[in-house]
């Protein structure tokens, strides 16, 4: 009989030890996204492209800049002489992403980078960075993309464009 309070013991322990990993390694919550708002306007759209299209010729960088709607509809487009010739529908896919996603290409970017690598089956995700959304009073109302530089260089003219209508 005195076996079973140390065999019981013994298993307690053993059932702490294991358990108590999986609950330091819990998930943490899933970030909270801005809600879709009213859909961008031609105007906003060609404001929003006029204010990329500004910061690309600031830094004499060649892109095509894309606007989408929040349902990743193509708004407004326009590319630059001399760009190369995949900017093109990349710039539209990363505005769709940033839209649809409600989030930066960046932010899937850097899960694939962190190993994360299912995000490279989301339909319609583009990871890359060089799309962001387009927030007015806290909404989305599309998404800006561009393409034609590395990525980095593709999302401070993205940025550009989507603070243009700040």
């Amino acid at each position: 009989m005195r076996a079973r309070p140390v065999a019981l013991a013994s298993a307690a322990l053993l059932v702490g030890r294991l358990s108590a990993p999986a609950i330091a390694q819990a998930p943490a919550p899933a970030p909270t996204r801005p809600s879709y708002g009213p859909t961008i306007t031609l105007e906003a759209a060609k404001k929003a492209g006029a204010g990329a299209m500004a910061e690309a010729r600031k830094n004499n960088w060649a892109v095509a800049v894309a606007v989408v709607d929040n349902h990743g509809m193509l708004i407004y487009y326009e590319m630059m002489d001399d760009t190369q010739t995949a900017a093109a529908t990349i710039a539209v896919e990363k505005a769709r992403t940033a839209a649809m996603f409600r989030r930066p290409g960046k932010d899937f970017q850097d899960r694939v980078a962190a190993g994360d690598h299912a995000v490279l089956g989301l339909p319609g995700a583009t990871p890359i960075d060089g799309g962001v959304p387009i927030l007015v009073g806290g909404k989305v109302i599309g998404g800006v993309g561009v393409s034609g530089m590395a990525g980095a260089q593709d999302g401070v003219v993205a940025k550009a464009g989507a603070d243009a209508l700040k």
